[in-house]
């Protein structure tokens, strides 16, 4: 098996914001707690600023607990949010735990996900009882089956992004060639 190549496809079950037919899926792997994953996401809601409905975005749990010991409860505490309350509440949830990566008590994530408008108890409940662990896990499991050891990790296209995500200008000149080598005569400039 291709290490390179993001296993599974992107499904029904990822967190996705965009068009499913957009010409390019950007898959990032990513961690609550990790500075980089939290730098990621300033680039690419600037990347997804500039290229609209041209890029869905998925993003997949990776929590590195070894070094990041509040990520696995961050990440089960999103997936709970999501279950909760919808797809837009996910995407509140995970934009707050992005935004305050040194305040990820439980304390904390239950203030986050009231605010994102899931019931802050059935959350607590699910963070008690592991409801949302084995979500967290699938997507851990994704990430090793497709090579992934540190995060951020991004797949263009179910590729292995190699490129430089850290300049915003770059990484989104990147995804413009990866639309158009998808279709050639649709550019997204």
């Amino acid at each position: 098996m291709n290490r390179r190549i993001l296993h599974p496809d992107v499904g029904p079950s990822d967190h996705v914001r965009g068009r499913a037919d957009a010409p390019v899926t950007l898959v990032e792997y990513g961690d609550y707690e990790c500075a980089q994953c939290g730098r990621a996401h300033y680039i690419v809601d600037i990347v997804l600023g500039e290229l609209g409905d041209n890029v869905r975005y998925v993003f997949r749990n990776f929590p590195v607990s070894s070094v990041h010991p509040d990520a696995q409860r961050a990440a089960e505490a999103a997936e709970s949010v999501a279950a909760r309350a919808g797809e837009d509440a996910f995407w509140a949830m995970h934009d707050m735990l992005m935004e305050n990566q040194d305040a990820l008590s439980v304390d904390d994530l239950l203030g986050y996900a009231a605010a994102a408008g899931a019931d802050s108890n059935a959350v607590a409940d699910d963070l008690s009882s592991g409801a949302a662990r084995a979500r967290v896990d699938d997507d851990l499991r994704s990430g090793e089956r497709s090579g992934v050891r540190d995060t951020p990790t991004f797949f263009v296209n179910g590729v292995r992004f190699e490129g430089d995500w850290n300049d915003p200008d770059a990484f989104t000149l990147a995804l413009d060639e990866a639309a158009r080598a998808t279709d050639g005569d649709r550019y997204i400039h």
